[in-house]
């Protein structure tokens, strides 16, 4: 068992029966009373963000988080399989897991974040931004670049993205995953 000196940024933490990582933290020892740690933690699993105090020297128990890269195959309705890059080993996640399903195309190298305890997928990160071929979308109008006028795009994934005019079926664009929006058009 560990203490709130043993506190440091992206440290992973049991906190109410779940897995919270350290988003920040101070030491506070004020005139009056006892010592305590201020924290900012962020649940693992949800992302949601706490402020949450730590009475100073209480005991908390440390969780071991391991980050692998894995490749993605194909899914199975709400089962995604990926295979481990070293070790070639399978393996599926359900798709709440995963960062942006929509965008995910085969042979994506992705970061799967495991529980070195349970063995269990905690989440899984894509990178930031992917490029993807547009397979559908409405003609596009040549020299139509001056307006922030958008039309929808079907992606060779089936996701749906607002891309500008000027941007026409067969070309190649870059989406950030974070957000799912049309970062910029790809030169061939």
């Amino acid at each position: 068992m560990a203490t709130t000196s043993d506190f440091r940024n992206g440290l992973c933490i049991e906190h109410n029966g779940e897995l919270w990582t350290i988003v920040e933290f101070q030491h506070v020892k004020p005139g009056k009373g006892p010592a305590f740690v201020r924290t900012k933690i962020k649940n693992v699993k949800t992302g949601k963000v706490l402020s949450n105090t730590f009475t100073s020297g209480v005991k908390i128990n440390i969780q071991r988080i391991e980050n692998r890269t894995y490749q993605y195959l194909y899914n199975d309705g709400d089962l995604y399989h990926f295979m481990n890059t070293e070790t070639y080993e399978q393996t599926f996640i359900n798709k709440e897991l995963i960062s942006a399903p929509g965008l995910l195309k085969e042979g994506e190298i992705v970061q799967i974040a495991f529980h070195v305890e349970t063995e269990a997928a905690i989440s899984c990160d894509m990178p930031t931004y992917v490029v993807l071929e547009v397979t559908y979308t409405e003609p596009g109008e040549k020299g139509n670049t001056a307006t922030n006028s958008m039309k929808e795009a079907t992606v060779k994934t089936g996701a749906t993205v607002k891309v500008p005019l000027f941007i026409n079926t067969g070309d190649k664009i870059k989406v950030d995953t974070r957000t799912g929006e049309y970062s910029e058009r790809v030169k061939a």
